[in-house]
């Protein structure tokens, strides 16, 4: 396991800033509003080649009796409990505040280096303002600007100089991890269903729809296997996004989809399927990501025995895109089929990274053609004369033919539907790409 250093600081103070300049990727939202961050957000860093981890936190409020800062000063608490190290930060134009003394004092209760750096610092003519900070007491206080990296490399070696040594990485930490996106609409039950697998409050639970701005990215283990949850923003119709912090949260959440392999959509079962949920879906399918359908809060539904049919039928008719994808029934509250989930992971993954060998994929679809040939151009046979499968992730498969442009959709879906039911992807997506075979193209 690699180190973990968490920044934690009051709300507004720049944490998000300097976590983006440390992951050298625009990863956190980063705006000039209080609490923009709730929840815990990791990224993999280094510094003068030594590799750690970083979490940003939402901000500290001591002594804040509003749930939800109550509820971030928990997630701050833990983020500081998992840590190896600290740095809190502070701002320097608004100088020292009667909170981060009260962080300060709490600090002190942890076995650990803390880092006190103040943010703000742009320049020479502002260095005096951190000279009131070492009224906490502290041997040495750093003047950064997050904004602009001044004073940021100073911190940083002394931070990774105070680092445990990660031990030596061994073939099972090696071993790929599945990466799962949590997403769909707000207030959903996201954030309750990732609490349920991790067996903790990993992130905000809140019934405030949006509670959840940032993606949160958690590592863990189960029955042996690795994987990665991705917690991301809910996604609101764009008549309704009407903050350009909310606005953040679902470009933050689109780019998730990037970086997963399976997406679980995560339907409200007493809500039914919304326009919505199909354009999330829809979302889903243009990443080329792999999708399992979640109908959650099934056990607030009065059912008989063909409510379970009858809902299926609702989805397929409405997701029609999404027929290959599978469904699983589940309450994240009560924590029922919640484990059903990773059946269902295991087997789309497979197919998911699934590759067949060129000559059996050519035999295969040598009987395809021959049952269903493609449709004559310009009264010629539109032979398909080779097939390979390129790659995973999606599985993407390339056929060769005289002229690609005339292969018809409805081809390109018989195609599919055979490749799917013949070769055993049928809970994937798959892409099929139709090139000039190499004689035709040489002319």
């Amino acid at each position: 396991m690699k180190p973990l250093i968490a920044i934690i600081g009051r709300p507004n103070v720049g944490k998000s800033t300097l976590f983006n300049r440390l992951s050298d990727r625009k990863k956190a939202i980063t705006i000039d509003q209080p609490g923009a961050t709730r929840d815990r957000n990791y990224t993999e860093a280094s510094w003068q080649g030594k590799a750690f981890d970083i979490v940003d936190t939402g901000g500290f409020e001591p002594v804040s009796t509003e749930k939800i800062l109550m509820q971030m000063r928990e997630q701050t608490r833990l983020a500081m409990e998992q840590s190896d190290l600290i740095i809190f930060l502070m701002d320097g134009k608004e100088g020292l505040a009667p909170a981060d003394e009260e962080i300060a004092k709490l600090l002190r209760t942890f076995k650990k280096p803390v880092f006190y750096a103040v943010n703000k610092i742009d320049g020479d003519r502002h260095d005096n303002l951190a000279y009131e900070f070492y009224r906490l007491g502290i041997d040495r206080i750093y003047a950064i600007s997050s904004e602009h990296g001044r004073g940021v490399d100073d911190l940083m070696d002394g931070v990774v100089a105070a680092l445990p040594d990660a031990p030596p990485a061994t073939c099972e930490e090696e071993e790929e991890r599945i990466r799962i996106a949590v997403v769909g609409r707000p207030n959903v039950g996201k954030s309750s269903l990732i609490n349920k697998i991790l067996g903790y409050e990993r992130t905000i639970v809140n019934p405030t729809p949006g509670t959840t701005r940032d993606a949160i990215d958690t590592p863990f283990e189960f029955r042996d296997r690795k994987y990665v949850l991705v917690d991301t923003a809910g996604i609101r119709r764009k008549s309704r996004i009407s903050l350009t912090l909310e606005k953040y949260s679902v470009i933050e959440a689109l780019r998730t989809l990037n970086r997963c392999d399976i997406a679980l959509l995560l339907i409200d079962a007493e809500e039914g399927i919304a326009e919505q949920d199909a354009k999330i879906a829809g979302l889903v399918l243009d990443k080329g990501v792999a999708c399992i359908i979640v109908v959650n809060k099934w056990d607030l539904l009065k059912k008989d025995n063909s409510t379970i049919g009858v809902y299926v039928n609702k989805i397929r008719d409405t997701l029609k895109f999404l027929q290959f994808a599978p469904i699983v029934f589940v309450s994240a509250v009560t924590g029922q089929r919640v484990t059903n989930i990773f059946d269902v992971i295991e087997e789309t993954y497979a197919e998911f990274t699934k590759r067949i060998p060129t000559a059996e994929l050519n035999e295969k679809v040598e009987a395809f053609v021959a049952e269903n040939p493609p449709p004559m151009y310009r009264n010629r046979p539109n032979k398909i004369v080779y097939a390979t499968q390129a790659s995973v992730k999606p599985p993407t498969f390339i056929f060769f033919v005289r002229e690609p442009k005339a292969i018809h959709f409805s081809y390109q879906r018989y195609l599919t539907n055979r490749i799917r039911e013949g070769l055993g992807f049928g809970n994937v997506p798959i892409r099929l790409v139709f090139r000039l075979r190499h004689r035709d193209r040489e002319k």
